[in-house]
């Protein structure tokens, strides 16, 4: 009987595991939300708009020099004297209103972001501290939060505009003070949950010094959240400039912004002259929901309580 030789085993060769990142994650999932995609690609084309509008506007219009009254009140489409077309009409001063909304995109979209950046750093610094520190000094800072949050915000912001006074710069301070208290609850928080970690009482054993455990260890954990409430309150900060300027209170006329663009062509709305208001009104709501449909899908994704 004939032994066949044994063939030797080959051990295959271990295949190689892809590690996916969280930001790499986090990509992937936003990305696959087309609605959030869309969202994301419709404000950064807007903002880009916004940022380059001295060399994609046709003309400045807000410089006297370049401006004609005869152009005056011209309806979308027509031409004007020199046969230049004006594709969104003119107001009642001969101003493009392409340009306008353009220009006044630059001012609603700074001062909606610069605010927010400003608060979002005033409500880290207080929250964290808060947190941390405990005891009186906690509930010093939630009592301020609390009789902040405890009023309306335009209430608040009328109020501070009506002391401070009419400016680009009076409105963003406005604003910072109706959003700090917003991230500082949320940040407060967090770090209270945080800071009873096995980590945090790591550091704290190992002598590490309180700006370090703050900083480099509590704070990274208590962002995520943030970035929700930060890109929601950007709409926000939007929408409330654009509602003290319509009112009369926000931005001068000499800066304007969509706000201002649609209280000037409210009062020709009756006439037929729509197209003063309409456009300007129409660029602030797609600007906004933009912003919107981002905030909801990474709320979705940042929160495990909301994912499937």
């Amino acid at each position: 009987m004939t032994t066949i030789p044994a063939t030797p085993m080959i051990a295959a060769a271990p295949a190689e595991v892809s590690v996916e990142t969280p930001a790499a994650r986090l990509v992937r999932k936003f990305v696959a939300n087309r609605l959030a995609l869309g969202g994301l690609i419709v404000f950064v084309l807007v903002a880009l708009a916004a940022i380059l509008a001295p060399l994609i506007a046709p003309q400045n219009p807000y410089d006297l020099a370049v401006l004609d009254i005869m152009d005056g009140s011209l309806p979308p489409g027509e031409l004007s004297g020199d046969g230049k077309p004006f594709l969104l009409g003119t107001d009642e001063q001969g101003r493009d209103m392409l340009s306008a909304i353009l220009y006044g995109l630059r001012i609603s979209i700074g001062v909606g972001v610069g605010s927010t950046v400003i608060a979002l750093t005033i409500g880290l610094a207080l929250g964290l501290f808060a947190a941390y520190s405990g005891g009186w000094r906690d509930a010093l800072v939630m009592r301020l939060v609390d009789l902040q949050l405890g009023f309306p915000p335009i209430l608040i912001a009328l109020i501070l505009l009506a002391i401070l006074g009419r400016g680009v710069d009076k409105v963003m301070i406005a604003l910072v003070a109706l959003q700090w208290a917003y991230y500082a609850r949320t940040v407060r928080g967090n770090a209270l949950v945080e800071r009873r970690k096995e980590y945090i009482e790591a550091a704290r054993c190992l002598g590490l010094p309180y700006s370090r455990i703050v900083f480099g260890h509590l704070m990274p954990n208590c962002l995520p959240p943030l970035i929700v409430v930060a890109t929601m309150q950007v709409a926000h900060a939007i929408a409330l400039e654009a509602t003290l300027s319509f009112l009369g209170v926000g931005v001068p006329v000499t800066e304007p912004s969509l706000g201002m663009l649609i209280a000037n062509g409210f009062d020709f709305m009756m006439s037929g002259r729509y197209w003063v208001s309409f456009f300007p009104g129409v660029t602030l709501l797609i600007t906004v929901v933009s912003i919107n449909l981002v905030g909801d899908h990474l709320r979705d994704i940042l929160n495990p309580r909301l994912q499937k």
